[in-house]
């Protein structure tokens, strides 16, 4: 798990986020996210190249604890397709998990990418609901 300051945490949201169109962060206001970057209710945990370069995220929302959700996990475009998802996804949640949390879940729509569901099943969630819901205006 890694601290992250604004900035750095939202170059890396963006990244990761734009072709999938993640917004709920960039709409935060800047004291908000600050706030919720620096506290014990979101753990973020980044993929790094052997450089040190952010090429991927997992962050959960602990505020219900021992129930957490995944609210934000991916790779930057160039990283996908290698397998790197699912050591950062494994990597994170064995992390979680060993913090003493009872259940973890996450929700996903249509724009996630086509893979993830799948990786979602293998790495053991099972579906619990679906809904069709309309989408926001952009």
């Amino acid at each position: 798990m890694e601290r992250l300051l604004r900035p750095d945490y939202l170059e890396l949201y963006r990244r990761v986020g734009t072709q999938v169109r993640w917004d709920q962060r960039l709409q935060m206001p800047s004291a908000d996210l600050d706030e919720l970057l620096a506290g014990d209710r979101l753990h973020v945990h980044v993929l790094r190249t052997a450089a040190g370069d952010p090429i991927g995220l997992c962050e959960f929302d602990r505020s219900g604890f021992p129930d957490i959700e995944i609210k934000n996990f991916g790779l930057v475009p160039a990283s996908q397709g290698r397998g790197l998802g699912a050591w950062l996804l494994a990597e994170a949640l064995h992390g979680e998990w060993a913090s003493g949390v009872t259940r973890i879940w996450l929700h996903t729509d249509s724009w996630d990418h086509p893979a993830a569901m799948h990786l979602y099943h293998r790495a053991g969630f099972r579906v619990f609901a679906e809904r069709d819901e309309p989408a926001a205006p952009l």
